[in-house]
């Protein structure tokens, strides 16, 4: 179990890795010169500055270094937490970071309880029903949800909910009643790839013959699914869970710009007008970081759920 351990945070932290080298490569490597599109983003034309001024503003950023001493340079701050200053601000970006880490944290908690929560409910009530009608109805709506675009979903929440009804406010950071209507929409597709995941493991599960014979002897449907059911099917459902949550925590920025909300979805998206590439970077890494963390407990839980993974790593 310890080399099992040792195995999935070694993955976990190339991933990060990866993910890092990636995003530096395609931030630094793209055409244009990073401080002039600086400069435009703050609406100063670089045809008004000296070629001296625009030397020493490129030294101060590092970028007149070689792009391979820059990510070396880069990589060796990150191993000692230091994420650079923004170009945009002139503050540290850890220190935007925290600033906008606690709603995004509070929005996507939210979201991922949502989604487990309504998914798991869902799939339960779709095969606990007792009407087949009722039962076919609800493995349809999955599907359907599935294919609305989020963003789609945002405005229609805002509509009924904010302007029609007034229940909930259209936009803003204040209160907890802010939370909902992004936090739904966040949640609505991976709660709909849960329940159809989970509904398909179930209906397998229920096919077995040990469940087959607990029916006969009298045991209700909702029992069966309750006490076999769903303990069999859960490993699937907590593998694609951890896909899903991934997605949650990227959806973040979607719904922080479009309910205008404070958070690090709507830092990256000023970063990014602002042209600011230690900030779009660092939101990225925490981004990857997040999925990669809840990969690591998917992971860890899995064996927990199934003892088959293990006995299969040791047999191989």
């Amino acid at each position: 179990m310890t080399r099992y351990v040792l195995g999935r945070v070694a993955t976990a932290l190339g991933a990060l890795w990866a993910v890092y080298t990636v995003t530096f490569v395609v931030l630094y490597l793209l055409p244009g010169d990073p401080v002039t599109m600086l400069l435009a983003a703050g609406d100063v034309p670089a045809e008004n500055l000296s070629a001296e001024h625009l030397a020493g503003l490129k030294s101060q950023y590092g970028l007149d270094q070689p792009i391979h001493d820059q990510y070396a340079h880069h990589l060796w701050r990150l191993a000692h937490l230091d994420l650079g200053e923004s170009f945009s601000r002139n503050v540290p970006v850890s220190e935007l970071l925290a600033d906008r880490l606690g709603p995004t944290l509070a929005l996507g908690s939210l979201a991922i309880l949502l989604a487990v929560v309504g998914g798991g409910a869902f799939a339960f009530l779709a095969v606990a029903a007792r009407s087949g009608r009722v039962r076919d109805l609800l493995r349809r709506l999955p599907a359907a949800a599935v294919s609305l675009p989020p963003f789609f979903v945002g405005l229609l929440l805002i509509q009924v909910f904010a302007f029609r009804l007034g229940w909930f406010p259209a936009i803003g950071s204040d209160g907890g009643r802010t939370l909902i209507l992004p936090a739904l929409m966040m949640a609505l597709p991976a709660a709909a790839m849960l329940a159809q995941v989970l509904t398909r493991s179930l209906d397998s599960t229920l096919a077995e013959p040990y469940v087959v014979t607990a029916r006969a002897k009298g045991l209700s449907r909702t029992a069966v699914v309750t006490r076999h059911g769903l303990r069999n099917a859960a490993p699937a459902a907590v593998n694609l869970s951890g896909l899903l949550l991934g997605a949650t925590v990227a959806e973040a920025v979607v719904a922080e710009t479009l309910f205008s909300r404070d958070g690090l979805g709507r830092l990256a998206h000023e970063a990014v007008l602002d042209q600011d590439i230690p900030v779009v970077q660092a939101v990225v890494l925490v981004a990857g970081a997040a999925v990669a963390l809840i990969n690591l407990v998917v992971d860890l839980i899995h064996p927990l759920l199934d003892p088959r993974v293990v006995a299969a790593r040791r047999a191989g």
